[in-house]
C-alpha cells in the first residue's frame, strides 16, 4: 500500500518555499503587533527587539528609520546614501514608503514631530 501524504505535507527531500496561507501569516503578524503595542516603555521595547532581531536585521529597520526621517526632511535621495551608506535602492523604497505606502512612516513622524514640539513649549 502506498502511502498518501496528509495536506500539507511535502514529499521527502522537498523544500518548504517559506510562504504561509495569507490568514495564518496575517494572524502571526497581528499577534507580532499586539505583543509590540503591550510594550509601556522604551527600554522594554529595546529588549524585545533585542531578543525579536538579529544584530543586522535591528541594523536594518533602524536604517530605515534613519532614512525615513531625512526624506521627510527633503534631503536628496544620493545625499542620504552618501550619509547614511544605505543603498539607494532602500532610499528609494523607503521614499516611495512614505508617498504610496501604508501612512505608517507618516504617522509615525508626525506624531514624534508633535511630541518634540510639546515638549519644547
Amino acid at each position: 500500500m502506498k502511502h498518501k501524504p496528509s495536506p500539507g505535507s511535502r514529499p521527502p527531500g522537498s523544500r518548504s518555499t517559506g510562504r504561509r496561507p495569507a490568514q495564518r501569516a496575517s494572524t502571526r503578524a497581528d499577534e507580532l503587533y499586539q505583543a509590540v503595542r503591550s510594550l509601556r516603555t522604551l527600554e522594554e521595547v529595546r529588549r524585545f527587539f533585542a531578543d525579536l532581531c538579529t544584530p543586522a536585521e535591528l541594523e536594518a529597520l533602524a536604517d530605515r528609520w534613519a532614512v525615513a526621517r531625512l526624506v521627510d526632511e527633503g534631503i536628496p535621495y544620493r545625499a542620504i546614501h552618501d550619509r547614511t551608506g544605505v543603498s539607494t535602492a532602500t532610499v528609494t523604497r523607503v521614499g516611495r514608503s512614505l508617498t504610496q505606502g501604508e501612512n505608517g512612516y507618516r504617522t509615525a513622524l508626525d506624531r514624534l514631530a508633535r511630541r518634540s514640539r510639546s515638549a519644547s513649549q
